[in-house]
C-alpha cells in the first residue's frame, strides 16, 4: 500500500462570494478593501514558480457567484471579460500552455458552465460539506445540498473526474455524515466519476461567527474515515489535508491520499496552517508515498480528458499512470 499526493499551485482568483458561511475566513464583501480579483499578470509569475518547482496541478478556486455583484462585474470588465467562467477558461489555457494541469473548484455550477470548463481541466471539484441544513450555512444560497449534489451529478454526466468531500465539525451529526456519504456513493455508482473524497476537519477562523465553535476531536475524524471506507466504493480515494491533521493516525483507518501540497503557495483557505514540505512527508508518513496528477490513473486509462490535455498528461506519467519520478 502507498499514499498518494499531488504537487500543486493554489491560485485564489477572487475572494468575493455570495455565501455567508459562518466559518469562512476567505470570503470578503465586494466593498471590503481586502476584496480582490487576480489579474493575469499577477498569476503568470506564480505559475512560472510552480513549474520550476515541478508542480503538475493548478488549483483555481474562487468565491461562488461573484458575478452577482455589480462592482465585481466592473472589475471583470476592466480586464476584458463579462463572466468569471470565461476568465477561468483563459487562465486554464495559459496554464496548459505552460505545462500545468488545471483543477477548478468553482462552487455550484450549471451543466453548461461545467461543459465549458471540461476541455481545459484535468479534473474538477466541489465540496459537498454536508447534506444537512445547518446554522453555519445561513444566508448561503450556494450551500443548499440539492444544488451541490446537482452540480456533482452534472459532472458525472459529463465524465469529469471529480473531487468532493465532507467538512467535519460544523454542527452536523454522525447521521448527517452517513447520509452525505451515501449520497456521494449513489452518484459514483451511477456515473463512476468521484475519484477522491476529502474528510476535512473544521478549524476556527478569527473574526468569523464560528471562531469559538468547538473543533472536532480526533475520534470523530477516525470514525468518519472508517465509515467512509465502509460506505464508499473502493475505487474512491479517501483524503485528508496534512496541514490540518496528522495523516499518520488516519492511514490505518482508510486514508489513501494526502491531497494537493504546494511548494510555492499557501493554503489560501487555511492560511494559518502551513503545508508540510514534501521531503518531510516522505520521511514521516508511515507508508511509501507516490506522486500523482490531479487526474487519477484510472481516469487517464479511460481517457476521461480532452484531446487538448493528452500530450501533456502523457509527458508527465509513468507506465502506471502516476507522476514520473522527479527531484523534490
Amino acid at each position: 500500500m502507498f499514499i498518494t499526493y499531488a504537487r500543486n499551485i493554489f491560485i485564489p482568483v477572487t475572494n468575493v462570494c455570495r455565501n455567508e458561511c459562518g466559518y469562512c475566513g476567505f470570503k470578503r464583501d465586494v466593498k471590503d478593501a481586502k476584496a480582490y480579483l487576480m489579474r493575469i499578470e499577477e498569476i503568470v509569475p506564480i505559475l512560472e514558480n510552480g513549474k520550476k518547482a515541478n508542480c503538475t496541478e493548478v488549483l483555481f478556486t474562487f468565491g461562488e457567484y461573484a458575478d452577482n455583484f455589480p462592482e465585481y462585474k466592473e472589475w471583470l470588465k476592466d480586464i476584458g471579460y463579462s463572466r468569471t467562467i470565461d476568465y477561468i477558461v483563459e487562465l486554464c489555457n495559459i496554464s496548459i500552455d505552460m505545462g500545468l494541469l488545471p483543477h477548478t473548484n468553482a462552487g455550484v455550477m450549471d451543466f453548461q458552465d461545467l461543459k465549458l470548463l471540461k476541455p481545459v481541466n484535468a479534473s474538477m471539484g466541489l465540496m459537498l460539506e454536508t447534506t444537512a441544513q445547518l446554522k453555519a450555512h445561513d444566508n448561503c444560497e450556494g450551500k443548499e445540498p440539492h444544488l451541490r449534489l446537482k452540480t456533482m451529478e452534472n459532472a458525472g454526466k459529463l465524465k469529469i473526474p471529480f473531487t468532493t468531500g465532507l467538512l467535519i465539525g460544523i454542527g452536523e451529526t454522525i447521521e448527517d455524515r452517513i447520509h452525505s456519504l451515501e449520497k456521494i456513493a449513489e452518484l459514483h455508482k451511477k456515473y463512476g466519476h468521484i475519484q477522491e473524497i476529502i474528510i476535512q476537519n473544521f478549524t476556527p477562523k478569527k473574526d468569523t461567527l464560528m471562531e469559538n465553535h468547538p473543533i472536532p476531536d480526533m475520534e470523530e475524524i477516525i470514525q468518519t474515515v472508517k465509515i467512509s471506507k465502509e460506505i464508499l466504493p473502493s475505487d474512491i480515494a479517501i483524503q485528508v489535508p496534512p496541514n490540518l491533521i496528522d495523516p499518520n493516525i488516519l492511514i490505518g483507518c482508510g486514508v489513501t491520499d494526502i491531497g494537493g501540497i504546494s511548494p510555492v503557495t499557501i493554503d489560501w483557505i487555511n492560511p494559518e496552517h502551513k503545508w508540510p514540505s514534501i521531503s518531510k512527508l516522505e520521511k514521516t508518513i508511515n507508508a511509501p508515498i507516490r506522486e500523482r496528477l490531479p487526474i487519477y490513473p484510472q481516469y487517464i486509462k479511460k481517457k476521461w480528458y480532452d484531446k487538448r490535455l493528452e500530450s501533456l498528461i502523457n509527458s508527465l506519467i509513468d507506465d502506471d499512470g502516476y507522476r514520473k519520478e522527479v527531484l523534490s
